[in-house]
């Protein structure tokens, strides 16, 4: 009689090529990325420690409060993040990608229960015990993730030329602006679906549906501005400092005002006199204007640079990269990354409306300095996998 065993069929290689490890061995990340990365973050120590030093004193009695406060937490959970970012396979937060996203979306809703906490006039956090922290900016990274791992893992049905393959991206997107515009947060709504449009490009989605997605996408976002009243005057104020300078808002004028006295090669550091007195949010939405005044158009162009070139590499890098999960993801997070900047930088140089939006890596911020370094990790990470040669 023949054995069980004997005329049982092999596994099939499929099997084995679906089981994703946890942790692969690779190359080394790539450098360049890398040291930006690692410029941007030290820049941020940097000009948080000079941008607050007054601050802290004056509400605190302690000049270093920001600092210490953003070293012990955001810096302290992002060097977690970080670790896990770039230790972990990126390909295993393939099939995690819908629960984190959903996860995420529960955290949203639940900002407008009694979990939600309201300051500055919007409800954009959670405060669960000590833990107080922002969902939307969680949505950079779960967003990112989704939306790669979806599009990548129909590459083979090739259903992203279709409207077959925009129709799932709009639906998940509208659902997210929505509860973003309700908090309101419409500025990560910009830059989530700046990111998106990317990541189709780089799927294969033809140009003339992503043209008509973002069509609609500025028609709706038109539309909630028009009907909100503190958007609407924020625009209004913008318009009228387009066309009379000495009209602007008094954020921009001081902003302006901050970035002009630096000259070329800025007054030296920690020898700003704009910081208190002069500028609101001087430590997140406007820290640079400090960069501008302390370091001058050098260094202002210094981190200009950086940011585009962050953008480029991740571009360049995720055109070599073997898979297209990792590409789409090093596309979408190095666009997430680089659009923030430019609004943070254009809003305080009065060349878009006043939107609130930290700058990456170098803003006050816990929530915002966690997820920049989380995703900094997974780039790096999908980087050991890329082909680098000729880069």
């Amino acid at each position: 009689m023949t054995s069980r065993s004997s005329t049982a069929a092999p596994p099939h290689p499929c099997i084995h090529k679906m089981k994703i490890p946890l942790f692969k061995k690779g190359n080394a990340p790539d450098t360049p990325l890398a040291v930006t990365i690692g410029f941007l973050v030290a820049s941020g120590i940097a000009l948080l420690a000079s941008a607050s030093f007054e601050l802290g004193e004056l509400r605190y009695g302690d000049s270093w409060y920001y600092l210490k406060a953003q070293l012990g937490g955001g810096a302290v959970l992002g060097l977690l993040g970080f670790f896990i970012g770039y230790k972990v396979y990126y390909r295993f937060w393939q099939k995690l990608s819908p629960l984190l996203l959903i996860l995420n979306i529960i955290l949203l809703a639940l900002i407008f229960t009694p979990l939600g906490v309201t300051s500055g006039g919007a409800t954009r956090w959670i405060a669960l015990g000590p833990l107080t922290f922002q969902p939307s900016e969680l949505l950079k990274i779960t967003y990112i993730l989704y939306l790669a791992a979806w599009l990548s893992g129909r590459e083979k049905k090739r259903t992203t030329k279709g409207a077959q393959g925009i129709i799932p991206f709009a639906t998940v997107s509208a659902l997210i602006a929505i509860l973003l515009v309700l908090q309101p947060a419409t500025s990560i709504v910009v830059i989530l679906l700046a990111a998106g449009f990317i990541v189709l490009f780089l799927s294969g989605a033809a140009l003339r549906h992503i043209a008509s997605i973002a069509a609609l996408a500025v028609v709706l976002l038109a539309l909630v501005t028009s009907t909100s009243g503190y958007r609407y005057s924020r625009i209004e104020k913008f318009l009228e400092g387009l066309r009379d300078p000495g009209q602007a808002s008094y954020h921009i004028q001081q902003a302006r005002a901050a970035l002009r006295s630096g000259g070329i090669f800025g007054s030296g550091y920690q020898h700003s006199h704009a910081k208190i007195k002069r500028i609101p949010a001087v430590i997140n939405d406007s820290i640079f204007a400090i960069a501008g005044s302390e370091f001058g158009f050098a260094g202002s162009i210094t981190l200009v640079t950086c940011f585009a070139f962050l953008a480029w590499r991740s571009y360049l890098l995720a055109l070599r990269c073997r898979n297209k999960f990792g590409a789409l993801l090093l596309g979408g997070f190095g666009m997430i990354i680089a659009a923030q900047a430019f609004i943070h930088i254009a809003a305080i140089s009065g060349l878009v409306p006043a939107t609130g939006v930290p700058l990456p890596f170098i803003s006050y911020g816990g929530t915002a300095l966690v997820v920049f370094l989380t995703m900094s990790g997974i780039m790096l990470n999908v980087t050991k996998y890329s082909d680098k040669s000729n880069l």
